[in-house]
């Protein structure tokens, strides 16, 4: 099978099929090395790439992005397929089968007017699958702290275990800075600063702002303003390390102005 045989590369079907070549007895050496576990990197970095072309607001990007997210999948569903223990139907079937029985209120006759509704129905759908299992227990342990404690906190308060306004959660917040500000060793220092990231995620959850999200954009704007500061002492023939903190205080709100 030559490139030329590729004619149609608009469809998932193409997709298929080069992924098939690639896979194939000659195909590419370092495809057909790969498994589930070696290309957990690739999956999780591809994902990174697709939130950074969607916060840039680049649909190029995002169109490019999207498809290596779906070379991913279609690895997976082939190297399934070889060692016999799913296939591509396995996965559509799945997946539609959830999506049709976790929204009664679109399929069925149940009613629901409000997202919160949505997705308290969607968390009592998953215990009515999963009888034994804890609402915690599907949190994937591998997400970021940040998501991670995000989702554990939000499915928690689907159960109803949250303060009744965001008072609370206030009054939380500085009770948990001032153990941190009391914290004597560095054990406790680690315990209590962990309290307070947990806390200020509740904030985040009920000023409906997605923590994660929150901090990687702030993560963002400093590293521009610092790269800025940078670049501005190069324009004046400084050196940045030299600057008093006076000095670099104003460099930072220059660059604010600059970069925003």
């Amino acid at each position: 099978m030559q490139s030329s045989d590729f004619q149609d590369l608009g469809t998932y079907q193409s997709l298929e099929r080069v992924v098939d070549k690639l896979l194939s007895p000659g195909g590419c050496p370092w495809d057909r090395e790969q498994t589930h576990h070696s290309l957990k990197q690739n999956l999780l970095e591809e994902c990174y790439e697709l939130m950074e072309a969607i916060d840039g607001g680049e649909p190029k990007s995002m169109a490019e992005e999207l498809g290596d997210i779906l070379v991913q999948v279609v690895f997976h569903i082939r190297l399934a397929q070889e060692e016999g223990t799913f296939t591509a139907a396995d996965v559509f079937t799945s997946i539609n089968e959830k999506l049709i029985r976790r929204h009664p209120h679109v399929f069925g006759g149940v009613e629901a007017h409000t997202a919160e509704e949505v997705m308290s129905n969607w968390e009592d759908i998953k215990r009515q699958e999963k009888a034994d299992a804890s609402r915690l227990g599907e949190v994937p342990k591998a997400l970021p702290a940040l998501a991670h404690s995000q989702l554990v906190q939000r499915r928690a308060g689907l159960a109803g275990f949250d303060w009744d306004n965001i008072e609370g959660v206030w009054d939380k917040l500085e009770e948990e800075l001032q153990e941190l500000r009391e914290a004597a060793t560095d054990e406790e220092r680690e315990l209590e600063l962990g309290d307070v990231l947990f806390c200020l995620v509740n904030v985040g959850k009920w000023l409906n702002v997605q923590s994660e999200e929150s901090l990687r954009r702030a993560n963002g704007r400093f590293q521009s303003r610092f790269t800025c500061m940078e670049d501005i002492c190069k324009e004046r023939g400084v050196d940045f390390t030299d600057l008093s903190m006076d000095e670099k205080e104003a460099l930072w709100q220059e660059a604010k102005a600059r970069v925003g």
